[in-house]
């Protein structure tokens, strides 16, 4: 009898909880915080740990190299602090480890390509759900269109930017591997499903978050624009004030869950 269930190994979704390889995890110390944001704007990190606001207390390693996790109060909260790395494959895997090591709450803040010209650069958009166009989701969820952040951890977003005044749009994004192959076609496609942006995490962290039975949610600020006229940057990247605003609203909505 035949092994192969699909034309197409990446629509082979296995169900079972139990795999070969298991993250491999040092532990952190006993008192750390269960909940954590993770934050894709290294130079805000950098200067945070600089003025002592963040603080190591243990690392996650590939062969980047180690990926400091960080303890940080505020106000009322303490959370755990870690850049998840770029791309969805690392992504994954290092959020699968910060489960492993008993965490069970987390609000991503990261940037995104806009399709939607309206969309200015700076401006927040709460992920309420991603179009699955990379592979790492497949291995958590059967086959499907979509993977949704979780309810909890969108209300809490709501929550924290009404209260700090903050205007918002709830939207959709189109998670892909290839970022050199956002076609004029597929940029229509997504439009036409509901997407908003583009990004290359949000669909695997759903998934993970979804089949570890953990709540996730993730707020981005429009970045480049990625429309068939050209390619604009627009200094998405260089926002520094926008990405440490966005930084500090994740950490307060992580401490609401």
């Amino acid at each position: 009898m035949s092994l192969l269930s699909n034309t197409y190994p990446i629509l082979e979704f296995d169900p079972s909880p139990t795999a070969i390889l298991s993250p491999q995890v040092t532990p952190l110390p006993e008192a750390s915080p269960k909940r954590a944001v993770l934050c894709f704007f290294q130079e805000v990190l950098q200067r945070l740990l600089a003025t002592g606001t963040l603080t190591p207390i243990g690392a996650l390693v590939s062969e980047i190299g180690p990926n400091p996790i960080y303890a940080l109060e505020h106000e009322e909260s303490r959370v755990l602090v870690v850049h998840p790395g770029v791309g969805a494959a690392l992504a994954a895997g290092f959020l699968e480890e910060l489960v492993a090591l008993g965490l069970d709450k987390f609000i991503a803040c990261g940037g995104c390509g806009v399709l939607e010209k309206h969309i200015a650069a700076g401006y927040p958009l709460i992920l309420t759900s991603a179009v699955r166009d990379e592979g790492t989701s497949y291995h958590y969820l059967p086959p499907g269109r979509e993977a949704a952040a979780h309810p909890e951890a969108v209300a809490a977003l709501e929550k924290v930017l009404q209260q700090r005044g903050v205007t918002y749009h709830l939207g959709k994004a189109w998670t892909t591997d290839g970022l050199y192959r956002e076609t004029p076609a597929r940029r229509d496609r997504r439009l036409a499903e509901g997407c908003s942006v583009v990004e290359m995490e949000a669909a695997a962290f759903f998934a993970v978050a979804q089949f570890r039975k953990v709540v996730f949610g993730q707020v981005v600020y429009g970045g480049d624009l990625v429309v068939p006229e050209g390619w604009d940057k627009r200094a998405w990247s260089d926002r520094m004030d926008v990405r440490e605003r966005l930084f500090w609203l994740a950490v307060e909505a992580c401490g609401e869950l």
